[in-house]
């Protein structure tokens, strides 16, 4: 017994619709591996959900793949000129991360033996910059500390008083219940 021809459109149902895309999408993988390793030939699949999840099967690498496409298709590239701004943008970014990482193996004191006097003079200043603010914190951090101490120290005194005080009415309290009961020092 086979199963029944089903009318393809869009199951409205969403908890139906996402246990079919499932099975269909898993099922579909399948036959892109089967197809692969029983023909020897290269296959790629990319599947989104409508959510947006990428579900993916390459038997070569993606690249490799859209590259014999475009060979074999004639159509134009699948690099768009947004795509090779982007990748432009990418490199310029890599150039630029390169140059900072190299300055600042500079700032660290490495690397500087092939650097011209001319370019030692901008280091030397970004460091002397760099210390006199580290510098400025600390006296910042040591002027914080200095006030929380004196004003540890206040409060201290401050609770000293008050218990010396209590003790005193207390000392006080004492002597007038003995003097009560007869009792003197």
């Amino acid at each position: 017994m086979g199963r029944g021809k089903i009318e393809i459109k869009r199951i409205e149902n969403s908890t139906n619709r996402q246990v079919t895309y499932s099975k269909r999408r898993n099922g579909i993988i399948k036959k892109a591996k089967e197809i692969s390793v029983l023909c020897d030939a290269e296959v790629s699949l990319v599947i989104f959900s409508s959510t947006g999840k990428l579900s993916e099967y390459c038997s070569t690498t993606l690249m490799h793949a859209l590259d014999r496409y475009n060979e074999s298709s004639g159509k134009k590239k699948l690099w768009d000129a947004k795509h090779e701004h982007l990748s432009n943008e990418v490199n310029r970014i890599k150039k630029e991360n390169d140059n900072m990482m190299i300055e600042l193996r500079h700032l660290k004191g490495e690397d500087i033996t092939p650097l011209h006097y001319k370019e030692l003079i901008p280091l030397e200043e970004a460091l002397e910059n760099g210390l006199a603010n580290v510098r400025a914190k600390q006296m910042e951090f040591f002027k914080m500390r200095k006030k929380n101490e004196i004003m540890l120290e206040d409060e201290n005194k401050y609770l000293r008083y008050i218990l010396h005080q209590q003790e005193i009415a207390m000392d006080g309290n004492v002597r007038e219940l003995d003097h009560e009961k007869g009792r003197d020092y």
